[in-house]
């Protein structure tokens, strides 16, 4: 039973080495496609601009409530959402969205993979 388990951790690390090298890929070929949208920056503005920090963030989902619905909450409460089971959660960047995706576990780690993905010039347009 614990051959199984090691071998099964095993192939989820492939998998999570895999998407990780995909994602580098992919990242790679979408800076490139950014350096040309943008020709009218130069490259070593846009290396300052690559560096900078932001928050990124998944939304499962949102609802409204009063406060005194707020105040009687407690462990065990439920609270529901606007989202359906099993719609892609929200991919947010300082709290603009730019992509949908779904969880997934690696090795014990909660991680998202992305399935739809605005440009990134549909990106930049929603930064500013």
């Amino acid at each position: 039973m614990s051959e199984d388990n090691d071998k099964n951790q095993d192939e989820m690390a492939d998998e999570w080495a895999a998407a990780m090298a995909e994602q580098d890929d992919t990242e790679k070929a979408q800076l490139e496609n950014l350096k040309d949208e943008g020709k009218s920056i130069k490259n070593e503005n846009l290396d300052v601009i690559l560096e900078i920090p932001v928050t990124l963030s998944m939304e499962v989902g949102r609802t409204n409530i009063a406060i005194r619905n707020l105040l009687q909450l407690n462990q065990g409460s439920v609270v529901e959402l606007d989202r359906l089971a099993g719609e892609p959660l929200d991919v947010l960047v300082n709290g603009t969205l730019i992509a949908h995706g779904e969880v997934v576990v690696v090795n014990e780690k909660y991680g998202i993979r992305l399935t739809d993905v605005m440009s990134p010039s549909e990106r930049i347009k929603k930064l500013k």
